[in-house]
């Protein structure tokens, strides 16, 4: 006999114990990733629904968070500001006991719908409460050769000509492991998005990841410098067999020695050789070109990233609200405002973000 329970991951060993041995389980499952997002974010709270087996072990598992906001209204999100994830399912059958408790939180909770995001898990999800869109790709690099070769297949002037250009700009490499180092990669990350015209994640998120990944071994700040100036920065999130590009920030004044193109071949190369097997460069919308053109020219693997929703009119609503006139103000305030004015928009637009 198998029951739906809520459980606690931050207190329940099991939880992490079976993400650990999952396939689709990665970082952004772990109770980790709940410290993060409730710790970074007060309008937040994370449900973790359990398919638990008569022998007390945990067979599925959608941890969904309640997102509250009185501007873009309450909605259920499995899971925030993760850009790889799954439900934690091993069949059809998984998926459609757990999206009925669910949907009882939704209508306790308020909730105007559901989203669920996926990587792999695609094939399991058939239920026709549950309306699909493919609104992002997903490029990723398989490392099953040396990097001289995988560099080989890199488009030969965007990208393996920049990395030549960045060798021969003398940019060193390092690894970040003080908290200043952190500061310092905010600070690239408020002119990066101030450049995209986009509002700047709080400081406290990348705070929050900072204390509860590092120590674990499961992140890593890399930052490229000239003449001893921090020009770019990367951060890595690795989990079982994979490394996710998840945060890249620069100089822009620094183009020309091209460091991002030399942070992101020593983020390969040191991936290949801690015996990772998957190299991860995010999750990017199909209208934003110039991204898209970056990740396809590393002769990476491209794969849609459908999400679902309940109910199904808001599969096409989602595509209205990447459109709105909100998002089009926000966007031209970030791009002309100054680092402190810069932060409270951030602060501000989070509080409702998800």
């Amino acid at each position: 006999m198998e029951n739906i329970t809520l459980i606690d991951p931050t207190q329940d060993p099991r939880w992490d114990q079976f993400v650990e041995n999952h396939s689709f389980g990665w970082i952004c499952h772990l109770s980790g990733w709940k410290r993060v997002l409730e710790s970074s974010f007060k309008h937040m709270k994370g449900h973790y629904f359990a398919l638990v087996g008569e022998d007390n072990r945990i067979k599925a598992g959608l941890p969904i968070y309640e997102v509250k906001s009185w501007l873009t209204g309450n909605r259920l999100v499995s899971i925030p500001f993760a850009t790889l994830c799954d439900p934690l399912i091993s069949k059809s059958e998984d998926l459609n006991e757990l999206l009925q408790a669910a949907i009882k939180l939704s209508e306790k909770s308020k909730s105007s719908f559901i989203e669920i995001r996926t990587l792999s898990s695609g094939s399991l999800i058939q239920n026709e409460k549950l309306a699909k869109i493919s609104n992002y790709k997903h490029h990723f690099l398989l490392l099953n050769e040396d990097p001289d070769h995988l560099k080989s297949k890199f488009h030969r002037t965007c990208v393996r000509q920049r990395i030549s250009r960045a060798i021969e700009s003398n940019l060193k490499m390092r690894i970040g492991d003080k908290k200043s180092d952190l500061h310092m990669f905010y600070n690239l990350h408020l002119i990066s998005r101030r450049r995209l015209s986009l509002p700047p994640q709080p400081f406290r998120f990348y705070e929050s990841l900072w204390e509860v990944f590092l120590p674990a071994k499961q992140l890593t700040l890399l930052v490229a410098e000239a003449d001893g100036k921090d020009i770019a920065a990367i951060i890595l999130l690795k989990y079982k067999d994979r490394v996710s590009a998840e945060f890249a920030v620069s100089d822009e004044s620094y183009k020309n020695m091209s460091p991002n193109h030399f942070l992101f071949w020593e983020a390969i190369k040191m991936s290949y050789d801690e015996g990772y097997k998957v190299f991860d460069f995010g999750r990017t919308s199909p209208s934003n070109k110039s991204l898209m053109d970056f990740k396809k020219r590393w002769a990476t693997k491209m794969i849609d990233l459908p999400q679902y929703y309940y109910p199904e009119k808001i599969a096409i609503d989602s595509v209205e609200r990447e459109n709105s006139m909100g998002y089009k103000l926000v966007s031209a305030i970030c791009s002309r405002a100054p680092d402190s004015v810069l932060k409270i928009i951030g602060n501000i637009s989070y509080r409702h973000l998800g």
